[in-house]
């Protein structure tokens, strides 16, 4: 190893990029301006967020994780990168076990190694309450309305550890995400800002979605994004118990029991290379 250089793996889950860096046996504390700048395409490492595998915070949790975002930011939860955690703990010997346990600033996760080579993640239970989020909004409902450049947006609100709004969409394709997604993302409605995720129903079994997540813009897949979706479609009634989710990087499958139930989340988690960086 490089002098004074930090040691990192790139790894992504379906396309949702990542660096991955264990503060167990180096020390790193991570400043906005240079996650900016290792985030950074043309110039950096690249990636949509920045994963810390620290010191677990209680004896039944065995790996605590940080998560930033490409701005800088420090955020509460990614669906996506748990796995990648999962598959970088496994891969670099730190764990033998089926089953781990993670805890991030606001959730304490179950995660499973599955026989296919996909990994299970316990997400938790989804709340509906708009002070979860948060979300300025008097009470709970089904569905919610804010209005964007005069025209009327309807969507859904959930969290999933983090926020996140869905809009029914007829056409993935021709949704106006990253225009709609950047308003919304930052409307004075939502004091932590929000991930705004286009859901396309095409089955009861089938959704497509796309998501513009908070610090980072459009990605090419969002765990908690997909949760969320299925979370809401299925409180409207649009969706079963197990849903496929299709997004741009690939496919998720997702499967929730209903209110007061955890949401599981099901897919794979690449290893890209290692490195190190000053």
């Amino acid at each position: 190893m490089t002098a004074n250089a930090i040691r990192f793996s790139k790894m992504h889950g379906l396309g949702n990029d990542f660096v991955v860096i264990d503060t167990t046996t180096q020390s790193f504390e991570p400043t906005p301006t240079l996650i900016r700048a290792w985030a950074n395409r043309h110039t950096g490492i690249g990636f949509d967020q920045l994963l810390l595998i620290t010191a677990p915070p209680s004896p039944n949790i065995d790996f605590g994780y940080r998560i930033f975002n490409a701005d800088g930011s420090e955020v509460q939860q990614c669906g996506n990168g748990v796995r990648c955690l999962a598959q970088y703990v496994k891969q670099h010997g730190m764990t033998n076990k089926s089953i781990i346990h993670v805890a991030t600033k606001t959730s304490n996760m179950q995660l499973r190694y599955q026989a296919d080579g996909r990994i299970e993640v316990d997400m938790g239970v989804p709340h509906f309450e708009p002070a979860s989020l948060p979300f300025r909004y008097p009470a709970k409902q089904s569905g919610y309305e804010l209005e964007i450049n005069g025209e009327p947006i309807h969507f859904g609100a959930v969290s999933m550890g983090n926020p996140h709004i869905v809009i029914p969409v007829n056409d993935i394709n021709i949704a106006p995400v990253e225009k709609l997604g950047a308003a919304l993302m930052i409307h004075p409605a939502f004091p932590e800002q929000v991930n705004v995720g286009f859901m396309q129903v095409i089955t009861r079994d089938h959704i497509k979605l796309r998501v513009y997540e908070r610090g980072a813009g459009e990605t090419q897949a969002c765990g908690s994004g997909a949760c969320a979706a299925v979370a809401i479609g299925y409180s409207w009634g649009l969706l079963n118990s197990s849903v496929n989710v299709e997004l741009l990087g690939g496919e998720l499958t997702i499967n929730w029991a209903g209110e007061n139930n955890s949401i599981y989340m099901t897919g794979p988690a690449q290893f890209v290379f290692d490195g190190e960086i000053k």
